[in-house]
């Protein structure tokens, strides 16, 4: 099979004795495997280096800069390449535990940890990935700047070009502008619902395949509440720690419709109605 033929490209290449491959569950996009050899545990994702091209060089990126401040545990980038037309990144392997029952005080704490670490503009140093989508990350001075520029007008145009009516008006991005607080930009994980983060070895929470960006804080909270997987003490930890500013809640849905525009750009019509809704209410 040509799969196993590039794993074991892979694992020649970073000197994996005696491999051996087991596929993990992953998304759409790529094809994820634990490597088994001699000498370590390892884990590979591997995907079409034509049909996304960049994607593991901007995850790698993005893994770089979540691990800089050292307050919360990400896996080490262990290797990067391409074997004829595929692409891969090679991971540490972390071991996954049981939550402990300190689990969520603690991811809690970290997350706010994190999103204490700024920058002087909102953006990101490179482009990088939602999903399948490109992600553009060009800078901006404001949040209600970056957040329209950067975020829901390159969703909406997408929506737009395969025929999505979504009804806005101009009232809508004035109304959103209006209401943005103007923090300073947080380094946030980008697309933090509940499969982007595992239980490592030592109870900690591991964040995984990120699209990296500082941006505001309230959009990593909005999306970890948008399909459920976190417990309400995370939130009151992070809350002790990182105090959010007045009127998150009522702000909670305008952060969620950029994730939103993403799933109906990427699975269809079975989102718009929350979008429109979204939309309407802040129009």
């Amino acid at each position: 099979m040509l799969e196993n033929n590039i794993l074991n490209k892979i694992a020649e290449e970073h000197n994996l004795n005696n491999a051996k491959f087991n596929r993990l569950t992953g998304g759409d996009i790529n094809d994820v495997f634990l490597i088994t050899s001699e000498e370590k545990k390892q884990v590979v994702k591997i995907n079409n280096a034509e049909k996304f091209p960049g994607m593991f060089e901007a995850e790698k990126a993005g893994l770089e800069v979540l691990q800089k401040p050292k307050v919360i545990d990400v896996p080490n980038i262990l290797g990067i390449g391409k074997i004829e037309n595929t692409s891969y990144l090679l991971l540490e392997y972390k071991e996954s535990t049981a939550k402990s029952s300190t689990f969520w005080e603690d991811f809690g704490k970290q997350m706010a940890a994190l999103h204490r670490t700024t920058s002087e503009e909102f953006g990101f140093h490179r482009d990088n990935y939602i999903g399948s989508l490109p992600q553009q990350n060009n800078a901006a001075a404001s949040a209600a700047n970056f957040y329209i520029s950067e975020r829901l007008e390159p969703q909406l145009k997408i929506a737009k070009d395969r025929g999505y009516d979504l009804g806005v008006t101009r009232s809508f991005f004035s109304n959103i502008s209006a209401i943005i607080p103007d923090e300073k930009p947080s380094l946030i994980h980008g697309d933090l619902w509940g499969g982007n983060y595992l239980v490592n070895g030592n109870d900690d929470p591991c964040l995984i395949d990120p699209a990296t960006v500082f941006s505001q804080p309230e959009m990593d909270l909005s999306m970890m509440q948008l399909f459920g997987g976190f417990d309400k003490e995370l939130f009151n930890s992070y809350k002790k720690d990182f105090p959010l500013v007045s009127g998150f809640e009522e702000r909670i849905r305008l952060w969620q419709l950029y994730y939103l525009l993403v799933h109906l750009n990427l699975f269809g019509a079975g989102y718009k109605a929350q979008v429109t809704s979204i939309i309407k209410q802040f129009s």
